[in-house]
């Protein structure tokens, strides 16, 4: 790294902090204003709402804009040394193509891996605090949010051979009207149970069963008796039993994949959205990489329509990735296309652009 580099490096980032911030606090302005209301309802003081709100809402909001604003910090301060020749001049001196972009590199390798750490730990952590937020005092209140079809009614695979399901289960109290427990081996049932009633034990940390019918059958005999009360351990916790839309952003990574496995083995359906969720976190960091590229590609070169012009690319080929992104997400959430290479393909795609602009570039 000599003094060029750092002096492009240090446009890079101050530009990018800059524009991070503006906009940063332009959405706290806006989601304050839309939330008003919410705030003075719940009764909380001024630091309480920063420490249970925004303090979560800004590292969110952050991790939403974080690609595409290093892309257009990218392209604001290139275009702006471009607009003053400061980069033919450099090409003039002897600075080979490839070399002058090595500080644009470096950077976004800077940028990604902070991004990525805090794709991993650090905003899963931020989503606890916004959304317990978000679910106590916005979407309690909000009548889009009721969905009287919503089953609560839950089929799990719990290890190699039970199933069970629990029926008009309530998650305030824990208990559920109707309950069956069935064992299978050899594609036999040899063992059913079923309980009118079932809810979680706080003492004994168990399920405990109410007038249960148990029957065993092992080909030859079958026995059948009835029991007024019994616990059993399901190896499933009330926790894991209440929906929550907004689960798969409070885990972070190591959680997330020991979620994803765990309900893989119950045989859970919708894990898609996890799965993608898992992806998306190692996705994104690398779009940075190929974003900043392309930004430096596009905005070293000093076109007629200045430092506007490619502003204005700039945004067209973000709101075309940001497309791009969501169409691939709702594909693989809604659809059966893969959550793996639906978290990936705006980067591969956006990948062979960047080695096209890169060739067409004057060098």
């Amino acid at each position: 790294m000599k003094k060029l580099d750092w002096y492009i490096l240090k446009k890079f980032l101050s530009t990018f902090v800059f524009t991070m911030l503006t906009f940063t606090t332009i959405a706290v302005v806006i989601d304050t204003s839309e939330k008003a209301d919410d705030f003075v309802k719940s009764g909380l003081t001024t630091w309480e709402l920063v420490t249970h709100y925004f303090i979560g809402f800004v590292p969110f909001i952050m991790s939403m804009i974080f690609p595409l604003f290093v892309f257009i910090a990218c392209i604001y301060f290139g275009s702006k040394m471009a607009g003053q020749s400061e980069f033919i001049a450099i090409l003039a001196g002897g600075v080979r193509y490839n070399r002058m972009l090595r500080p644009f590199l470096v950077g976004a390798i800077l940028l990604a891996g902070l991004y990525w750490y805090a794709s991993q730990y650090w905003i899963p952590k931020a989503e606890v605090i916004r959304t317990n937020f978000q679910t106590t005092y916005v979407d309690s209140r909000s009548s889009y949010n009721a969905d009287p079809f919503r089953s609560n009614s839950y089929y799990l695979r719990v290890d190699a051979e039970t199933y069970v399901g629990l029926r008009y289960y309530d998650t305030a109290r824990k208990t559920a009207g109707s309950f069956f427990l069935s064992k299978i081996k050899n594609n036999r049932i040899y063992y059913n149970l079923r309980a009118e009633s079932i809810h979680w034990d706080t003492t004994k940390k168990n399920w405990q069963l109410n007038t249960v019918i148990e029957h065993t059958n092992n080909g030859l005999k079958e026995t059948a008796r009835l029991i007024p009360s019994m616990n059993i351990n399901l190896n499933v916790k009330p926790e894991e039993l209440r929906r929550d839309e907004y689960q798969k952003n409070k885990y972070t990574t190591p959680e997330l994949k020991q979620f994803i496995g765990l309900e893989e083995i119950r045989g859970s359906e919708g894990l898609n959205t996890y799965k993608e969720e898992r992806y998306h976190r190692d996705a994104s960091p690398f779009s940075v990489i190929i974003l900043t590229m392309i930004g430096a590609i596009i905005s070293t070169r000093k076109v007629r329509g200045g430092s506007g012009l490619l502003l204005a690319l700039g945004l067209v080929m973000a709101a075309l990735f940001v497309i791009m992104d969501k169409f691939s997400v709702t594909f693989a959430t809604k659809g059966n296309f893969s959550p793996l290479l639906a978290a990936w393909m705006p980067n591969f795609i956006f990948c062979f652009v960047a080695i096209y602009l890169y060739w067409k570039a004057p060098k």
